[in-house]
């Protein structure tokens, strides 16, 4: 989907400045998008593990990322531990997918589609 350059002509026409019509109108349109975007990498990102593991390593105390603490507790037999990380993990990305869902629920309301 393209963006109608009649809006940019008529922002510019209207004399408004490149900044002004980059932020209320370009900004706007393609906000629902980006924020798509972002949310699709998150959940990518998010799923990643074993290629986090291969870059960033697993150095004790030093780059320990989440998924191979859960690792770390399982194969401890402390599954309350690796409940908690897990369920935090949880929480943190049902979170921010919320709060991507209302930003695109405003975006949308906003801009009138």
């Amino acid at each position: 989907e393209q963006l109608d350059q009649r809006l940019e002509e008529a922002a510019a026409s209207l004399g408004a400045s490149r900044s002004f019509t980059f932020r209320k109108v370009i900004f706007p349109a393609i906000l629902p998008a980006l924020l798509t975007g972002f949310s699709l990498a998150l959940a990518r990102g998010i799923g990643e593990y074993g290629s986090i593991i291969f870059i960033a390593g697993n150095i004790p105390n030093v780059s320990e990322i989440a998924p191979l603490l859960i690792v770390i507790r399982l194969e401890e037999f402390n599954y309350d531990g690796a409940t908690a990380i897990a369920t935090t993990m949880l929480v943190i990305s049902f979170a921010m997918l919320l709060v991507v869902n209302l930003l695109q629920a405003w975006s949308r309301r906003r801009s009138g589609h």
